[in-house]
């Protein structure tokens, strides 16, 4: 079989994340209902939700982005109704935020078996995940990664197809015989269609509004949906036969 360059996005992929942030989402709703008791739960979620999006241009993937989109929301609606800006509500509301960041990561299921796999068939395994070096890397420690990935391990604050272009120039990856597997269409997916890299799909559960778009790439390489990460070896052994015959 040859030897494939698999590269693998990290949150929701290889362990859980948006089920924390929608944890802490809902603490910070439930709070802000308690001091605005005429704004409905759904407008403070799709405002806090319309903050943080906008913030990613600016400020990428950095963690301190999030906590900094419930502050902007208590701010609105501050202005809005006319309520008294306090600095401990403030400051209740950036430490509820950086609070997701201090869970304990959570393999998806079968994520060290379906690594362990791709890892004695050969293949070269990398990570590419977006977010902040800190946050990253203790998410990388808990879950023992390098055990699979040792140093081949990209951290991007904007994780977009110009990141990902720069990691197949880096490791001089040929695009035939290249993949990236994650659950976000807009930093994973379409980068490597943009690339010709194979993309393998797996929809997240309560998936980030963000990372949702259409996926519209003229490529020449596979675009496969898998259910579950498991399915991951057995998809690309059987691309690879279907190549060969």
């Amino acid at each position: 079989m040859k030897k494939q360059n698999i590269l693998f996005n990290l949150d929701d992929t290889l362990s859980y994340c948006n089920r924390y942030f929608n944890l802490v989402i809902d603490e910070f709703a439930d709070q802000m209902m308690a001091w605005f008791d005429t704004i409905t739960e759904e407008d403070i979620k799709q405002k806090q939700l319309q903050l943080d999006v906008a913030a990613i241009s600016e400020y990428g993937l950095k963690s301190d982005r999030f906590p900094e989109s419930f502050v902007g929301t208590y701010k609105y609606y501050c202005n809005l109704t006319g309520r008294e800006k306090k600095k401990d509500e403030i400051q209740y509301l950036r430490e509820l935020g950086f609070k997701v960041f201090e869970i304990p990561v959570e393999p998806i299921p079968y994520m060290n078996e379906t690594l362990q796999r791709l890892k004695e068939e050969g293949h070269e395994l990398y990570l590419h995940t977006g977010g902040d070096e800190a946050n990253q890397r203790r998410k990388i420690t808990q879950l023992e990664l390098t055990t699979y990935f040792e140093h081949r391990i990209f951290i991007s604050e904007h994780k977009d197809t110009t990141a990902l272009s720069d990691i197949l120039k880096t490791i001089k990856a040929d695009p035939n015989v290249t993949w990236m597997v994650g659950n976000s269409l807009r930093t994973d997916i379409v980068p490597a269609l943009e690339m010709d890299v194979h993309a393998i799909y797996i929809p997240a559960e309560g998936e980030w509004q963000y990372n949702m778009v259409e996926v519209n790439v003229d490529h020449s390489s596979a675009f496969l949906t898998v259910d579950s990460l498991k399915e991951v070896p057995d998809v690309i052994d059987k691309y690879i036969q279907d190549q060969i015959m």
